[in-house]
């Protein structure tokens, strides 16, 4: 009997499930993955952006469909000229019970441009403001090195909430990602435990008392929510895709996430200098073998440069290099006089989906296709998988760093990038965004592959569930009866 015991403790323990109590009024019940980090400025995984997600409050909000931005922790983010910008924040403390100040912001911003974190970029490549100050204890005033339109797109990114004058103080990084302290409208009680979870606590505007964050596999999950141990569960294996929409016909939800894949070429080089060759290796790619195969339907096969959560207003026209046509592939590459035989070169954590693409090409094309891992210096002679995971909502993000992986240096395309950035409107901004994509699909330095999304489903005692790019679904709006 005690073997028995013990089986049925391990097995509850591997779903990341509680077993089969009473659900508690007020308590929603959450299954996640185990998050690589709750630092929010170094984090590039759903699990942890959607768990600081309640525990911080961002500056703004920003709606990729539309364009617009909306205010949350700030009262107002303007500026006259585009250059000087004046951030007002609405009054707010930290879970410590210390106020939320401007220099709170002007501190962290410091730490994270001296850092290595995944969010560094947004103010050193991104916002490039030459000074940013404190002006009073609710305002924050930025001055750029040019005028950008994109500051409060660029301030919407999760990763530039403040943190709190202790652990700028001690810099203790992976003890405070133990035990975060935030400013949104629920804390972590008791610390993070490892391969358990956490429970968050609400101190502001959140539909749920407590929220009961449970660490396991995405499948067990899955499961606990059809047999009414878990509310939600926020990852749905690829093999239940299917059956969710007849098991939660109307419990479920998808969201694109701010992931993707794409193929560049190295445009310097003189087998992949010409736009024809590019083309033709681009329709050798069956984006659907991908997404069944090795990505295992956790993405979609792309129809756009820029993925959904990155781009700007309503998307119009095809995406003909995003298309499968083995026929018109062999064609231009015979066109071009190409000679055959390339490396594919992959980085870490993308060499499955690679090794399905080079199996592909070879197949598609007729041409000798090998796949290597990526050295750690030197130019690369063939194409190169490329595996982004964004930090900001913003295309300019993208853009540029697609142009910078494959070498593409052209004039127009560059002077397309700054003046989307320096524009006024998001309507403006987004109509230059559009002609810069649309160039890069001419030229094809890059070609896209797939976008990533994410899946949740949910209990009968749960409601209005919604969604963003950057969290996942949003724990604070969230109710349970």
């Amino acid at each position: 009997m005690r073997l028995l015991v013990l089986l049925a403790a391990l097995v509850l323990a591997a779903t990341g499930c509680s077993g089969p109590e009473p659900a508690r009024p007020g308590v929603l019940s959450v299954g996640i993955r185990e998050p690589a980090t709750l630092l929010p400025a170094d984090l590039a995984d759903q699990a942890g952006r959607l768990v600081t997600g309640a525990l911080w409050t961002p500056l703004a909000g920003y709606d990729a469909a539309s364009g617009k931005v909306t205010p949350r922790a700030a009262e107002s983010i303007e500026s006259t000229d585009r250059v000087h910008w004046t951030v007002k924040l609405r009054p707010a403390t930290f879970h410590d019970g210390t106020p939320v100040t401007a220099q709170s912001y002007v501190d962290t911003w410091q730490a994270i441009a001296s850092s290595r974190w995944v969010s560094s970029p947004v103010l050193t490549k991104l916002l490039r403001a030459r000074e940013i100050k404190a002006a009073a204890p609710d305002t924050i005033t930025l001055t750029l090195d040019r005028p950008s339109g994109q500051v409060p797109v660029l301030l919407s990114a999760p990763g530039l909430v403040p943190l709190p004058a202790s652990v700028l103080a001690s810099r203790d990084w992976d003890g405070f990602a133990k035990a975060p302290v935030g400013n949104g409208p629920y804390r972590l009680d008791g610390g993070w435990r490892p391969g358990s979870g956490g429970t968050l606590k609400r101190v502001g505007a959140g539909k749920a008392e407590e929220i009961e964050l449970r660490v396991g596999e995405p499948a067990a999950q899955y499961d606990a929510v059809k047999a009414g141990t878990l509310d939600l569960a926020t990852e749905v294996p690829g093999e239940r895709h299917e059956a969710m929409h007849g098991e939660f016909a109307d419990r479920h939800a998808s969201w694109a996430l701010p992931e993707a894949g794409y193929l560049a070429f190295p445009v310097t080089n003189p087998r992949f200098a010409d736009a024809t060759v590019r083309h033709g290796f681009a329709l050798g790619v069956d984006r659907a073998a991908l997404e069944a195969g090795p990505l295992a339907h956790q993405v979609d096969p792309a129809k756009a440069l820029l993925p959904p959560s990155n781009a700007p207003g309503e998307r119009a026209g095809t995406c003909r290099p995003c298309s499968f046509d083995a026929a018109a592939g062999k064609a231009l590459l015979k066109q071009a006089a190409f000679p055959g035989g390339a490396t594919v070169y992959f980085g870490p954590g993308a060499e499955a989906w690679t090794r399905a693409v080079v199996v592909g090409l070879h197949k598609a094309l007729d041409v000798s296709v090998t796949a290597q891992a990526a050295p750690r210096a030197g130019q690369l002679d063939g194409p190169s998988t490329v595996d982004v995971k964004l930090a900001t909502a913003s295309p300019y993000e993208l853009l540029s760093l697609l142009a910078s992986a494959s070498g593409y240096a052209d004039e127009v395309f560059h002077q397309n990038l700054a003046l989307a950035d320096a524009a006024a409107t998001a309507e403006e901004a987004g109509e230059l965004y559009r002609l810069a994509e649309n160039q890069l699909l001419r030229d094809l330095p890059v070609a896209p592959l797939w976008s990533g999304h994410g899946h949740a489903v949910w209990g009968s005692r749960v409601h209005d569930v919604t969604t963003t790019p950057f969290t996942g679904p949003v724990l604070a709006g969230i109710g349970v009866s």
